[in-house]
């Protein structure tokens, strides 16, 4: 099975790129500020399925870029998806806990009540309802602090500030879990391949690392594994203001996705363990 992939240097792409089955597209071959050149992408690979991996991630900045963040996280996935359903292919996409407001402690569901709480969220949750309306075999996978050895996530952040410092504050009160990229790589593929079999499967599911924990926890762990002597300050968001409204409730429920297609929730800490491995950083 042929699958192609938007994206060739974020944190998914790189992990995708690592199946022999799946063609990158970097930005040079498919601007995703261009719609329409992504379509046109699709039709020229004739892939047997499309995995969409990039997006605008940059969440503060998208506070004042939002009309970017809308096309690239909205309108693209749109006509990437209406591109597939014509074609009679699968389309996977990745969301994020950000389209909920945060609000209340139990895990979200699929199928809860959106209300996203910035520009970030609002784009994505446009690029979920464009993609849904194209009428094809479609999964959107939400997700949640994606971390990895590539690019610039938390766990690096972490790994150079606790080099350089004895000491930081880490916002305790938001909740949810990292979850590595790997497993986000796998779990498209594996969805990808599963709806070309069974387009009953299309739908929205959330994959999230376990157990639930708080970036200040995630911050110790990292710590440890890597034997760096920093201490942890636990803070609340209030004392970290962003331009960008954080939630402080990411928990997702990812039980359907192991009923649909069978894809069990990672554990982090093991993730976290093999990305300290490839960047050489375990204790």
């Amino acid at each position: 099975m042929t699958i192609l992939v938007f994206g060739e240097t974020g944190q998914l792409a790189r992990e995708l790129a690592a199946d022999e089955t799946v063609t990158c597209l970097g930005r040079d071959q498919a601007d995703l500020s261009h719609p329409a050149a992504c379509a046109a992408a699709i039709r020229q690979a004739q892939p047997q399925a499309v995995i969409n991996a990039a997006a605008y991630t940059a969440v503060d900045k998208a506070e004042s870029d939002e009309a970017l963040a809308s096309v690239i996280n909205g309108a693209a996935p749109g006509a990437m998806a209406a591109t597939c359903a014509d074609m009679g292919i699968p389309f996977v996409t990745v969301s994020t806990d950000y389209v909920f407001d945060g609000s209340g402690d139990a895990p979200w569901q699929p199928g809860d009540a959106t209300g996203p709480l910035n520009a970030y969220g609002c784009s994505k949750l446009a690029g979920e309802e464009a993609v849904r309306a194209a009428g094809g075999a479609y999964a959107i996978l939400r997700t949640s602090w994606v971390v990895s050895a590539h690019g610039n996530n938390f766990v690096k952040t972490m790994l150079r500030l606790g080099r350089e410092r004895d000491r930081l504050t880490i916002v305790a009160d938001q909740i949810g879990a990292p979850t590595p990229a790997r497993d986000i790589a796998g779990a498209c593929l594996a969805m990808a391949r599963q709806l070309a079999e069974d387009a009953g499967k299309s739908g929205t599911y959330h994959l999230q690392g376990a157990p639930e924990t708080s970036w200040a926890d995630v911050a110790r762990a990292v710590f440890a594994e890597a034997n760096i002597t920093c201490q942890v300050e636990d803070i609340p968001t209030t004392a970290y203001p962003t331009p960008a409204t954080r939630p402080l409730n990411s928990r997702l429920d990812c039980a359907s996705l192991e009923q649909a297609f069978g894809i069990l929730q990672p554990d982090w800490r093991l993730g976290l363990r093999d990305i300290l491995k490839d960047l050489g950083d375990l204790a």
